[in-house]
């Protein structure tokens, strides 16, 4: 259950560490990649705290995330389009129903041992 949330600790904390910056052509991609990684690691948060947790789900959907968003990102960027606002809101939205999905799970828990 801990080591999506570690593995988001570590790599903030890398990312603290020991700053880069990407040339302004790549900042799409990296924020599309990034909502794609957090999409994924509280997509495992919520199936470890409702414990349905599957490593095989969680692996295929981080790879399929990132690449059906790069690929919306750069057939934007071919077309002149700014398709990739459909992913950033898309991966937003998934996000957000996760956090409250744990915070009613988690709610419900301690309701149930009082």
């Amino acid at each position: 259950m801990w080591l999506p949330l570690f593995g988001l600790l570590l790599g903030v904390a890398l990312g603290l560490a020991f700053p880069f910056t990407f040339p302004p052509a790549y900042t799409r991609y990296v924020a599309v990649a990034i909502l794609a990684a957090l999409d994924s690691v509280f997509g495992a948060l919520r199936g470890s705290v409702e414990e349905h947790f599957d490593p095989v789900i969680f692996i295929t959907g981080f790879i399929s995330n990132a690449l059906f968003a790069a690929g919306l990102t750069y057939l934007g960027d071919r077309l002149g389009v700014e398709i990739y606002y459909a992913a950033l809101f898309a991966f937003g939205v998934r996000i957000f129903q996760n956090l409250a999905a744990m915070r009613r799970h988690l709610v419900d828990h301690f309701r149930s041992r009082t």
